[in-house]
């Protein structure tokens, strides 16, 4: 009776580990998975770099006074870790004047944050400036203006973007005017003397963002009211080029200067005004991720922060749907 005991005591255990072996898998996979928003507060605007030290470091529009600052090791968990300007270092060559649309950069040993200066219905006297840094979460160190609509000669001057190409060091900029292109300076800090702008791109578009890959030129941009809560009716768009500065067109050719282009995200039932998206990063299983933000119709206050990995079809990206996911696989670092 004893051994006949001990057997099946064994076999209760056995079975035992069996049935609990499943529930550790479940979680296992569960743990694979994020949820949008990543940040459930108003974080429009977003750009974002990894740093030196192994961080992702993520910059928005000022909802939170003085450019906030947050960072993570996973694009998923984030921390807030500071601003990038205080009351005292904050720019000040628009009076009253809101920082928006920043722009992160690691440039000759420096990081380089660009951001644009407004006040609403300021178009004519909105410019973008520069700061620099030695570190990623700060202090930055105001330059000041590049330049004012006023005296570039493009209304609602902002939501700049920087890229090298050739050496060379170029901005783009521009929001419901046009989208124009300027060579900078070697250090970046100021418009190379005598540099001419010249138009990219039509006067549906602002937020510019471009990506290059397999040859191609990628040109992000947000189309529609960005700003109206749940009326907000911002949308994702691309178009693509072999040349830097275009032309860029859509699947059928035609020309963003026709303001013609390729849906990549919009809204949902659970979040509109999806847009101003952040650099595309790529995790280490080579798939690619962008941030950009939306309104949650379930928390309607601000642009919360969103992510979702860009795919690509015949060297045309796509996120699944159309529009944002809820819950979906996280990338991996």
């Amino acid at each position: 009776m004893t051994h006949i005991f001990r057997l099946l005591i064994l076999a209760v255990l056995f079975l035992s580990c069996k049935t609990q072996k499943p529930s550790v898998e479940k979680l296992d996979k569960a743990d694979n998975f994020y949820q949008n928003p990543v940040i459930n507060y108003s974080l429009p605007d977003p750009t974002i770099i990894k740093a030196r030290d192994g961080y992702f470091y993520l910059y928005a529009t000022e909802d939170i006074r003085n450019t906030p600052i947050h960072r993570s090791k996973d694009l998923v968990n984030w921390e807030k870790i500071g601003t990038a300007f205080t009351n005292a270092t904050r720019p000040t060559f628009e009076p009253r004047g809101g920082l928006w649309a920043p722009d992160i950069n690691y440039i000759n040993g420096r990081y380089v944050l660009y951001y644009s200066m407004s006040v609403w219905g300021g178009e004519r006297t909105c410019g973008i400036g520069v700061a620099t840094a030695d570190k990623p979460e700060g202090p930055f160190t105001d330059h000041g203006k590049l330049f004012q609509s006023n005296e570039i000669g493009v209304q609602n001057s902002i939501d700049q973007f920087y890229i090298e190409e050739k050496g060379r060091k170029y901005l783009f900029w521009g929001s419901f005017r046009g989208i124009y292109a300027i060579e900078l300076s070697a250090d970046g800090l100021s418009l190379k003397p005598g540099a001419e702008k010249r138009k990219v791109a039509g006067t549906a578009y602002e937020g510019t963002y471009i990506h290059r890959r397999n040859g191609y030129y990628y040109l992000f941009a947000s189309i529609g009211t960005c700003c109206k809560g749940l009326n907000s009716t911002y949308t994702t768009v691309v178009g693509r080029s072999r040349d830097l500065f275009g032309p860029y067109v859509n699947k059928e050719g035609k020309s963003m200067m026709d303001n013609q282009h390729e849906i990549v995200i919009q809204k949902n039932d659970k979040f509109v005004g999806t847009g101003h998206n952040s650099e595309i990063v790529q995790d280490k299983k080579g798939r690619d991720w962008i941030f950009y933000h939306a309104v949650s119709v379930d928390n309607p206050r601000g642009r919360v922060l969103m992510m979702d990995q860009i795919r690509w079809e015949n060297d045309w990206p796509y996120i699944d749907g159309g529009t944002p996911s809820l819950k979906a696989v996280k990338p991996v670092f």
